[in-house]
């Protein structure tokens, strides 16, 4: 697929700070009946002599979303910096980040989504080759994912401590499995720390002994409702929202 080529390593769990946008609407007298979007508007400035809405950075998500959306301003207790969308953002918990709209100026209530390319044609799940439209998903919610974090590269022959992160979107996890022969068998890892809710992952820990030689780990989560990361990714244009635990492995060599 086109598009950005990520790597591993493009992922954080943070704190926001800031007002819940549904107490922001509750004092200007709430919702019209009938509006099924909240649409934010980043407050950048828009070079002359091109169409608005080719570049304007406005994305729309369903209302259920009010329930938990947060108008920001600081980030791990520090005041939000320009780069990271102060003074204000749009944060959506769950969500995937295009929807957290930075230095937000406008945020409206709609009946339909933007019509701004980011949003009709942009961040749309689709074949790979097809052209983004409006009538298929948009990237909102998160699935549900897992990774390693260490052992990395290497480790000692006998007892090791796996580690990894999981999280389910805006769904709290059930579980996360950790697999040391590539996928073939699996064991129950355990939690780590207090569960913060849905919307911060959870790191995670397994005791496994590993003997000399290479060693594919993989982890694979699932959340209450029964979701759990697939094998192999959903091909797409793009590659959007792949949470396939195979790909996400690190092949560990032990000594």
């Amino acid at each position: 697929p086109g598009g950005t080529q990520w790597g591993t390593g493009a992922a954080g769990c943070l704190v926001w700070t800031g007002v819940p946008l549904r107490d922001v609407v509750a004092r200007l007298g709430g919702v019209k009946p009938d509006m099924n979007y909240i649409t934010s508007t980043g407050g950048e400035t828009l070079p002359d002599g091109l169409d608005p809405k080719t570049i304007i950075v406005e994305r729309s998500v369903p209302t259920r979303a009010m329930e938990t959306a947060l108008l920001a301003w600081e980030m791990n207790d520090e005041p939000l910096t320009h780069t990271h969308g102060g003074p204000l953002r749009m944060v959506v918990p769950g969500y995937y980040g295009v929807n957290n709209v930075k230095y937000v100026k406008n945020v409206a209530f709609t009946e339909n989504q933007t019509d701004a390319k980011i949003q009709a044609s942009g961040y749309r799940v689709r074949d790979v080759g097809v052209k983004g439209a409006p009538d298929q998903p948009s990237m909102w919610e998160m699935n549900v994912k897992s990774w390693v974090t260490s052992p990395l590269e290497s480790g000692q022959n006998g007892r090791n401590m796996i580690y990894g992160v999981a999280f389910g979107g805006t769904v709290p996890l059930e579980k996360v499995d950790v697999s040391v022969d590539g996928g073939k068998t699996w064991k129950q890892a355990r939690f780590l720390g207090p569960d913060l809710g849905p919307y911060a992952w959870r790191p995670f820990v397994l005791a496994a002994d590993l003997a000399a030689g290479e060693h594919r780990i993989v982890s694979r989560a699932t959340d209450v409702q029964g979701n759990t990361q697939p094998e192999g990714r959903t091909e797409n244009e793009r590659g959007y929202g792949h949470n396939g635990w195979s790909d996400h492995g690190v092949t560990v060599a032990i000594s």
